[in-house]
């Protein structure tokens, strides 16, 4: 069945347990009395449905006080809003996160209630969040058994991530990560060649740009870089989005997350982009998103243009597969790309393309993000930028490409690159659910003066973490927790972090933790010396930023960075800034 008759018939399932089976009660009890109510059926009606779900819920709140009790725990903190179902508290959360700071609204219920762990019930279903570490280290790694992607994950995004590795669990998912685990092995992600021709390419649009004093979006031309090097990494054949057209300030339009360009990559990234908006805000309705939806899936549109886009490689890839097969040829894996090893698992140009999606999802708009951020950072503190120069030309001097021994050897580049992930994570929020029997979180971090007791977690429960707010969380990172600074990673305050390392999970942790974290975390890095071997300054280009991407002048009465960010940060899926970042270099040699 398509994803769409799924959500539909589970929409059914809901709305006959919820308005159909007290129309039934009520006319039963309406027989068995011989009572006629006439003219007032329909408010009886009415009143009945209000009763019946106020009465589950007060039922189901009793059971999970009950189980709590009796396993000496306490039910977690519930939001209470003014309308039943939290129904305001649901509209206040739709209304507000899309024109807000990212994760203001979740801090000011977490400050509101004083505690770091939340849950909001929205239209009487469990929502629970966290900021907590404890609860996250519980979560990811030592109850990793309690929790799953879960059936409403998959659900929102089935239609695009289909069966690959970040929308399934248990075997399936164990299945693709073994699958993918040999091609980031460390003799395949310590060899710089693909990195250094991209970047090099990448680096020589920006020096011609830079020559012509023209604002850049980079946001933009880091989703081209890392998407080029990760298809050619990963698949073995080029896609060339560098040599496309890039976005040009004050003529480009907002995409769903950056820049939207007109050219073939354009029309890819802006499927991409509003594909992952979609199912962001399917999370944020919560349980019943699929009313939003009744007239269709919003992502199928999108979705057949990714596929469209997708499409030749994967026939390229089945091609060869035929070809060789009937040379009486094989590769092996240490010399096949991981594109010609899925198809050789299976023939199924589906099953290749959702794997595809999920791998390039995560080469690409993580690794983006970082260099974004990583930009913004150095152009706001040219202080760090110059300090990590002197580092480059220290080891690297101002020609010679990085080796993997370079980098290693980079204390201050990794402490940058650190920093720009505890303040702006790639994917700033997980969602968890918690399987068929209930659980226990742990007693919390300490942020708030909270009870010792443990929180009853109810069986099928969703559950957000925010790594976003847990890294700027001064209980555990001190009185400067907002603030950009790399020394934090280099001098006694490290201290903090290697007594809990779980405060710091920008590529997650435990089972599922990132198997492309050094890949990542090499491909900046290299990319970050031969950008900074190039360019001594970076200066932000708010004449550049369209006006509508600009923080609002409402944030500065706000608490937290906040205050002073120069853009604004947001969130779909992973991390980015609205509107792109645009930003002007200046050559070393101009001074």
């Amino acid at each position: 069945m398509h994803p769409y008759g799924q959500y539909r018939l589970r929409l059914l399932k809901d709305v006959i347990t919820i308005f159909v089976a007290p129309a039934v009660f009520l006319y039963a009890c309406l027989q068995l009395a011989h009572i006629r109510l006439g003219l007032l059926l329909l408010p009886s009606y009415v009143l009945c449905t209000v009763a019946w779900i106020c009465t589950t819920s007060f039922y189901f709140d009793f059971v999970t006080r009950r189980e709590a009790h009796r396993l000496g725990a306490r039910p977690i903190p519930q939001v209470v809003g003014k309308w039943p179902g939290n129904i305001d508290i649901l509209l206040r959360m739709l209304r507000t996160i899309p024109t807000s700071y990212f994760g203001s609204f979740y801090i000011s219920l977490f400050d509101e209630y004083h505690t770091t762990t939340l849950n909001l019930r929205l239209l009487w279903r469990d929502m629970i969040i966290t900021m907590d570490s404890e609860q996250s280290k519980y979560i990811l790694a030592t109850g990793f058994n309690h929790f799953w992607r879960g059936r409403r994950q998959k659900e929102r995004f089935e239609n695009f991530l289909g069966e690959g590795i970040f929308n399934r669990d248990d075997q399936v998912w164990k299945t693709h990560r073994a699958l993918a685990r040999p091609f980031f092995a460390r003799d395949r992600i310590t060899d710089f060649e693909t990195f250094q021709k991209y970047t090099n390419k990448t680096v020589a649009i920006m020096s011609s740009l830079s020559s012509s004093h023209k604002p850049i979006e980079v946001q933009d031309l880091y989703g081209r870089f890392t998407l080029d090097a990760a298809a050619e990494f990963l698949f073995g054949q080029p896609m060339d989005t560098l040599s496309g057209k890039l976005p040009v300030a004050g003529e480009t339009r907002l995409s769903a997350k950056g820049s939207a360009t007109e050219d073939d990559f354009g029309s890819f990234a802006q499927a991409f982009e509003t594909v992952q908006t979609i199912v962001t805000v399917r999370a944020r309705r919560g349980y019943f998103w699929p009313v939003w939806e009744l007239l269709g899936d919003e992502t199928s549109p999108h979705v057949a243009v990714i596929s469209r886009w997708l499409e030749p490689v994967v026939q390229h890839a089945l091609s060869n597969k035929s070809k060789m097969k009937m040379a009486g040829l094989t590769t092996s894996v240490s010399q096949s790309t991981f594109l010609e090893y899925l198809a050789d698992q299976t023939e199924d140009p589906k099953v290749i393309r959702d794997q595809l999606l999920n791998i390039l999802l995560a080469s690409r708009d993580t690794t983006a993000t970082l260099l974004t951020y990583a930009t913004y950072f150095l152009a706001e503190h040219p202080e760090v930028m110059q300090k990590l120069r002197a580092e480059v030309i220290e080891h690297c001097g101002t020609s010679k490409p990085p080796t993997f021994e370079n980098i290693k050897a980079m204390r201050y580049l990794r402490a940058v690159i650190n920093e720009t992930l505890r303040l702006f994570p790639p994917v700033p929020l997980n969602t968890r659910e918690s399987r068929s029997e209930p659980c226990m979180f742990p007693k919390s971090d300490g942020t708030y003066a909270e009870p010792e007791q443990p929180l009853y977690v109810p069986a099928n429960t969703l559950i957000i973490t925010l790594p976003f707010l847990q890294h700027r969380n001064s209980t555990l990172w001190g009185a400067d927790a907002d603030a950009f600074d790399p020394d934090r990673w280099l001098d006694e305050r490290l201290s903090r972090y290697t007594a809990n390392p779980m405060m710091y999970t920008p590529f997650s942790a435990g089972p599922r933790i990132c198997i492309g974290q050094n890949y990542a975390l090499n491909e900046a890095s290299c990319f970050l010396v031969r950008l900074l071997q190039q360019f001594d300054s970076v200066s932000l280009a708010p004449d550049a930023q369209p006006a509508e991407s600009l923080p609002p002048p409402e944030w500065k009465r706000g608490k937290g960075r906040q205050t002073f960010e120069k853009i604004w940060p947001g969130a779909a899926l992973t991390a980015y800034i609205k509107g792109g970042l645009w930003v002007r270099f200046t050559k070393a040699e101009e001074h």
